[in-house]
């Protein structure tokens, strides 16, 4: 059983799997995401991160990030997987409300693996089928409802994880450091623009950054922070009656014309071209 969902506009993916193992490379879009992995066998599941093993028990779940890789290739239960990526649904942007930084997501040394109490395991069954229902009911709402069964599960599973996980602070600095910028560029890319902005709050030079982040094969700290900006953007056009100017100014854009040039140079149309793209699109 797989379904997926797309936004092709904005580049918005949700993945539903029984079994990762089977269906992981038959997803269109697997890199760049955030993963629910959640054991609903009576036995336990083994798998790596990183290349270290690890288990769920049953009821157990476990969240990784795009930072880290996954092997399957010793598992031998099917392993449910629920996918998506922040142009799907950005975690930071709902920090406060499921108090994700340093829980879920970004800040523990070790995997958060959370278990689901018997008493709690009647709610988060409920919500796979219901994300079976959901998946099973295109129409043009559909992925709203996706997004608030998401957040759903994200709360669940964040208020069982500050029940039973001790946040620490990762060991491996450099990791940390580039948790740490994104989460940082997506509180305040609307005000800093520069990485020499956040190589300050992260006590760093933005050379280290630069080199950090090409030793982890990540985009560079600069692109980062544009893409972050052009996504924004995208959002407003998409969902929003804002006009090019009221967007430009919300991103902190001096100039409208300057927003068009930036615009166009990262998604190749103008603002205005990419809003009537969208009323081309079926």
């Amino acid at each position: 059983m797989k379904y997926e969902y797309t936004d092709q506009k904005m580049g918005a993916v949700l993945g539903f799997t029984d079994d990762i193992k089977k269906d992981e490379h038959r997803f269109a879009h697997t890199e760049s995401t955030i993963k629910f992995l959640w054991n609903r066998n009576c036995e336990p599941v083994h798998f790596q991160v990183d290349g270290i093993p690890m288990v769920l028990q049953p009821n157990q779940l476990v969240t990784v990030t795009y930072l880290q890789h996954v092997s399957l290739e010793a598992t031998a239960l099917p392993l449910t997987g629920i996918l998506f990526n922040r142009e799907f649904y950005c975690i930071f942007d709902h920090d406060t409300e499921v108090s994700c930084n340093g829980i879920l997501f970004f800040g523990t040394q070790d995997l958060p693996i959370v278990t689901i109490p018997d008493g709690q395991l009647k709610k988060f069954n409920l919500l796979f089928d219901m994300f079976l229902e959901e998946f099973s009911t295109p129409d043009t709402i559909q992925g709203d409802m996706l997004q608030m069964l998401l957040k759903r599960m994200i709360i669940l599973s964040t208020r069982l994880a500050k029940e039973q996980l001790i946040v620490q602070t990762l060991d491996n600095d450099q990791i940390d450091v580039i948790r740490k910028f994104n989460y940082l560029v997506d509180l305040n890319f609307k005000t800093k623009r520069r990485v020499s902005d956040y190589a300050e709050m992260l006590f760093k030079s933005p050379k280290t950054l630069s080199n950090l982040f090409a030793i982890y094969n990540q985009r560079s700290p600069q692109q980062i922070i544009l893409d972050r900006i052009a996504l924004e953007a995208k959002r407003l056009i998409n969902y929003t009656d804002k006009q090019n100017q009221e967007i430009a100014y919300e991103l902190g854009f001096n100039d409208p014309a300057h927003f068009s040039r930036f615009f166009k140079k990262m998604t190749q149309m103008s603002p205005s071209e990419y809003r009537d793209s969208l009323v081309l699109t079926p």
